[in-house]
């Protein structure tokens, strides 16, 4: 793991549509964490769009986009399930999901033209979604006396950092996320704070939201 290694996700899904030549092409995206949750996303929109000509999809799994696959759905080869595929690819997007339903205008749009199409139709449902930046980091535990959190809060809060969960018992304990390349210096300048009266222990590297 290294601080390069950060992608985008949906936070919150969303939906756009995109017209040519009267042809209608309704982009639904979705988080999904799993190939199995990507296919039951698309089987719901083949469900909920049942009378329509085509139900193009893409989907991209995995922090480093192990698992990608798209689907034509009937349209001429390469022209909409891997345009799409591009989109999520081209914006650093992992673990989401794109279903394009296409209702048929009457008029054939060609090759160029369904490439366009379901390219600009991702783009227009991606402008309704939610997107957050996954970065590296680790799950950390700190814990100190009561002397020394005013101190140890004090740098967090300079570090733009919030305690997921803090306890206080007979010292105190704070459960963090912090970024990859930002964990030496906040452990060195904890220590310095508190004369060494504290402990930085980290339990497991992670990826998490970038504040």
């Amino acid at each position: 793991m290294n601080s390069t290694d950060s992608y985008r996700v949906l936070l919150e899904g969303g939906q756009g549509e995109y017209v040519e030549k009267k042809s209608r092409f309704i982009a639904t995206l979705r988080r999904c964490d799993s190939e199995e949750e990507a296919m039951g996303f698309v089987e719901e929109m083949r469900k909920r769009y049942w009378d329509a000509r085509h139900n193009c999809y893409a989907y991209i799994v995995g922090e480093r986009g192990e698992l990608a696959r798209c689907s034509d759905d009937g349209e001429p080869g390469g022209t909409a399930g891997r345009p799409m595929l591009e989109v999520l690819t081209g914006e650093e997007i992992r673990n989401a999901a794109a279903v394009v339903t296409r209702y048929f205008g009457g008029v054939l749009l060609g090759t160029g033209g369904l490439v366009r199409a379901y390219t600009q139709a991702v783009k227009e449902g991606l402008k309704n979604c939610r997107v957050g930046r996954m970065i590296p980091g680790y799950k950390a535990e700190i814990a100190t006396d009561y002397n020394g959190i005013g101190k140890v809060l004090y740098l967090l809060g300079n570090a733009g950092l919030e305690p997921v969960k803090a306890e206080y018992g007979e010292d105190v304990r704070l459960l963090l996320e912090v970024p990859y390349e930002e964990a030496d210096a906040l452990r060195r300048d904890m220590m310095d704070a508190t004369n060494g009266r504290m402990r930085f222990e980290i339990i497991e590297e992670i990826y998490f939201v970038s504040r």
